[in-house]
């Protein structure tokens, strides 16, 4: 292989690569789309049948931590730690805690929502987001621990 042939092959490696990491950034944001109208569809459905919203709080990574935060809205999961706030976003409620955290409180950002909540974590914890979100509509409580927020 001459090194006009070694620097054409790996050219096209290249071009082979970034048409790869186009589709997938371009499949990542139809899915973060889809999810989106989901949680849209979720907040104005939640708003007209009146599910009652909660302040919600975040949790420190480790986990042992519970920080007050701006947002009102419904927690999908038991572990609360995924929401909906009432503006439409997605929030993934772990942060890094602290005592500056306790004292003022946290303002975690919004995430782009995913169409399957807990997908690449272990066997049979994973539940497509539409399926969460009208489980706690059909619940009607809004409440984290009833059965509709259950993974």
């Amino acid at each position: 292989m001459g090194e006009r042939d070694a620097r054409e092959w790996r050219d096209q490696q290249r071009q082979a690569v970034r048409a790869h990491a186009d589709a997938d950034a371009r499949r990542r944001a139809a899915e973060h789309a889809q999810a989106a109208d989901l949680v849209a569809w979720f907040v104005a459905e939640a708003t007209r049948r009146g599910l009652p919203t909660t302040r919600l709080a975040a949790r420190g990574y480790d986990g042992r931590g519970r920080y007050r935060t701006r947002l009102t809205g419904w927690y999908v999961d038991r572990a609360e730690t995924r929401a909906v706030d009432v503006d439409g976003r997605f929030h993934l409620l772990t942060v890094p805690g602290g005592w500056r955290a306790w004292l003022f409180g946290v303002d975690p950002e919004p995430s782009p929502a995913p169409l399957v909540v807990g997908a690449g974590g272990r066997d049979g914890e994973s539940i497509p987001l539409r399926t969460l979100l009208t489980r706690l509509l059909d619940d009607g409580t809004g409440e984290p621990g009833s059965t509709a927020a259950r993974l």
